[in-house]
């Protein structure tokens, strides 16, 4: 069998909605998910997300722009309502919306009013949650597309719940295509999820740990380094986001600093002390910055995002490997399951 006919094993009607090959999202990362890596996952297949969390307007605009310029394949900007003061929010979807934008993923609360907005202008609203309760509202609000993020998941998560244990959860009384989240690196995670019932995966570590990520080459380098029980879940990381709001990251002098009490830690109460540069911009300890491509100064004491399933990302591949290996490696465990895939 050749590899198209491989890729066109695991179509789903997910794919038909997005426009893309295969079943595989590539989470929305801030900072780290720019035009560079979207283009690589898109031209490869999966569909692509920009992170442009509480980013500017005109960073906004420039990334659509490399993106449009590189391929013409499909893609959603990734936004954060709750996280992201209303006026810079509105600013980014009326730039978005502007420039043509098709689809967006929001993240954290549902926000009606936000999904109710896009949607009027005819765009398809990919909504990333924790809770079954989320799932519903966001269904309720007009979402086409739930992905069920799980604990296991790196980077900001917003439940509690397995990834399996949610998606299992949402799927029972869903009308929309769900996508699981949270910990999924190798082609058993897409495996399992298709055969749950679920129409794709969205991936991030897996991700993060490619040539064209913007992550820094550190943060890289740990991840490839680092084994199931090497990440945490903790608030620690919170300036810049809500009381409360949790990261999963992989355990570092902060975490371990921290003699075990990993949550209840209150951001008006951190201290603000510069510990890093990127562009000339101060980043503080405790933030919810991770090392970009440029940044400088303490890196280790930074939030290294990853899930817990850093384990199966052991090397730096361009993103179209990656995706080729998850790709591959599903249609084995689908073909052939009680054979160990690769």
């Amino acid at each position: 069998m050749d590899a198209l006919d491989r890729k066109f094993d695991l179509r789903t009607p997910l794919c038909d909605l997005l426009g893309c090959e295969l079943p595989v999202l590539l989470a929305g990362m801030g900072g780290v998910a720019r035009a560079e890596l979207a283009v690589a996952v898109a031209q490869a297949g999966g569909f692509a997300m920009l992170g442009m969390v509480r980013e500017s307007p005109e960073l906004i605009e420039a990334e659509i722009r490399a993106f449009r310029a590189a391929t013409d394949k499909p893609f959603a900007v990734n936004v954060i309502p709750s996280a992201t003061d209303p006026l810079l929010l509105q600013a980014q979807i009326s730039r978005c919306l502007d420039l043509g934008v098709r689809a967006f993923t929001f993240f954290w609360d549902v926000v009606p009013a936000v999904v109710e907005q896009v949607k009027r202008e005819g765009c398809l609203v990919l909504h990333q949650v924790g809770t079954l309760a989320s799932a519903r509202q966001a269904e309720d609000a007009g979402a086409d597309v739930i992905i069920a993020q799980g604990i296991e998941a790196g980077g900001h998560v917003h439940g509690r719940t397995g990834a399996f244990a949610l998606a299992e959860a949402v799927l029972d009384g869903a009308k929309v295509p769900v996508v699981v989240s949270g910990g999924i690196t190798t082609g058993r995670g897409l495996a399992a999820a298709l055969t749950m019932g679920a129409q794709g995966v969205q991936c991030g570590t897996a991700f993060l740990a490619t040539t064209e990520s913007w992550a820094h080459d550190y943060h890289k380098a740990r991840v490839v380094q680092a084994g199931t029980d090497d990440t945490v879940l903790t608030d620690v990381f919170v300036l810049n986001w809500p009381k409360g709001a949790a990261v999963r990251v992989l355990g570092n002098s902060v975490t371990e600093g921290l003699s075990g009490r990993l949550m209840g830690h209150d951001p008006a109460e951190l201290p603000r002390e510069v510990i890093a540069h990127d562009s000339g911009q101060p980043l503080l300890r405790f933030s919810t910055d991770s090392p970009m491509r440029h940044t400088t100064g303490s890196l280790e004491e930074m939030a290294l995002y990853a899930g817990q399933g850093v384990s199966g990302v052991t090397d730096i591949v361009p993103a179209a490997e990656r995706l080729r290996r998850i790709v591959e490696d599903a249609v084995d465990c689908l073909r052939h399951p009680n054979l160990r895939p690769g």
